[in-house]
């Protein structure tokens, strides 16, 4: 059987809208999130592959998945992320949540409205987070504004993607409800730009991707390692000014992404509000100190 890695878009941790496990994060907690991220990636791309049958897109997550388990040595990604997770005494549940996401990437072509599409996140964003969460030893408390983020992050790349992912795979993940609400319907994704029906639908969900980007607003000063904060603070910084392209654009005919000097003052104004929060956190904790 041909490997998963023979699948590979050519896309690495570099070209993605956010930064994944920057020079921001520890180096000894570098090497296990990348080989979290080389898996995903590898998974991500069968499930996404133009000429692969669905039952072949499967066979191979399966193959990951019992690679990732130890019943197999098929795959380098897989076990490069076994040996990671049996080092740091972690669980493969993420990496299996997200395996589940990709087998509904291959299954599932349409979501009926914003709590089915939310489901799907709980597989396809939340984990990620959870993750690099638990590498970094954080606690549980810290996971409803990292899902909140998370899920942000994903139905950002949803809508900026939603065109080419129509075109390319057929695959729908604006809530049906919502289109026909605002009197647009799934085709009409494909045109080379939106309907005024479809732009309404489409600003009118990255309002709501926004809203969560606000729920997650306390995330970055409630994580104890500082470099890991810094770098929640730079992709929240990433998310809200994305999502504000998104309520302002049409996603189908304008430029809804960040390009590299728009991320570079992103990271910088990430940096330094979370720099600021953690004084600021700091400062707090002293005065309590003090009146103690």
């Amino acid at each position: 059987m041909t490997a998963a890695a023979d699948f590979r878009s050519g896309k690495g941790h570099r070209d993605e809208n956010f930064p994944v496990a920057s020079v921001l994060i520890s180096p000894e907690h570098r090497a296990p999130i990348l080989a979290f991220y080389e898996f995903v990636r590898t998974a991500d791309d069968i499930a996404d592959h133009a000429t692969l049958t669905a039952a072949e897109k499967l066979s191979h997550l399966d193959a990951l998945e019992q690679d990732l388990l130890g019943h197999g040595d098929g795959n380098a990604v897989a076990i490069r992320l076994r040996t990671a997770l049996e080092a740091r005494q972690l669980s493969p549940r993420h990496a299996q949540d997200l395996l589940a996401a990709f087998r509904m990437d291959v299954t599932k072509l349409r979501y009926r409205d914003w709590d089915e599409l939310i489901g799907y996140c709980s597989l396809s964003a939340m984990p990620v987070g959870r993750f690099v969460l638990d590498v970094h030893g954080e606690p549980r408390t810290t996971w409803p504004a990292n899902d909140a983020l998370c899920v942000a992050l994903q139905i950002n790349n949803h809508l900026q993607d939603c065109r080419a992912d129509y075109r390319d795979l057929n695959r729908v993940y604006v809530p049906l409800d919502a289109l026909a609400a605002a009197g647009a319907g799934a085709e009409d994704l494909g045109a080379a730009k939106a309907s005024p029906a479809l732009l309404r639908c489409l600003q009118g969900l990255a309002r709501r991707t926004a809203a969560l980007i606000e729920e997650s607003e306390g995330f970055a000063p409630s994580i104890s390692d500082f470099r890991l904060s810094l770098e929640v603070a730079v992709i929240t910084t990433m998310a809200r000014r994305i999502a504000g392209l998104l309520t302002t654009r049409d996603a189908l005919s304008e430029s809804v992404h960040l390009g590299k000097f728009a991320m570079l003052q992103a990271a910088l104004a990430g940096i330094a509000a979370g720099s600021l929060n953690r004084l600021r956190r700091g400062g707090a904790a002293a005065g309590v100190s003090r009146g103690a």
